[in-house]
């Protein structure tokens, strides 16, 4: 089962980038990273689980929040260096910083404008 992953194009240090996406709507909720184990777990597992540059360690998304990403489909770019996991968002943030999706800040007149609601206070998440 292990061949899929061999033919993915790993950056130097053994990752390659995974976008979580909605699999309902479409809506793009994450970017994160993945190492080899982390996606041969999260297919075998059938949650997204990534890859923590900061902690060196494997962070199975929901561990600490409780919003888990059930994996339906993963597919892999034309250049075999992306991941596109579509994901179904249990709970409705994915992102630390409590909103629906980590892409909230939009480019208007020149500068980034937050564009989406804070949902809960982080620290009410991760307490």
């Amino acid at each position: 089962m292990a061949d899929f992953l061999d033919q993915i194009k790993w950056t130097s240090d053994g990752l390659i980038p995974a976008i979580a996406q909605d699999a309902k709507t479409g809506e793009v909720l994450m970017m994160a990273w993945m190492n080899r184990e982390s996606l041969q777990l999260s297919v075998e597992e059938g949650r997204a689980i990534y890859y923590s540059r900061s902690r060196q360690a494997l962070w199975r998304k929901g561990e600490s929040s409780g919003h888990v990403q059930v994996l339906k489909d993963v597919h892999l770019d034309c250049d075999n260096d992306v991941v596109l996991l579509s994901v179904d968002q249990l709970g409705e943030i994915a992102c630390h910083t409590g909103r629906r999706s980590c892409f909230y800040k939009k480019y208007i007149d020149g500068q980034w404008q937050d564009d989406a609601p804070v949902l809960k206070n982080p620290k009410e998440i991760y307490s």
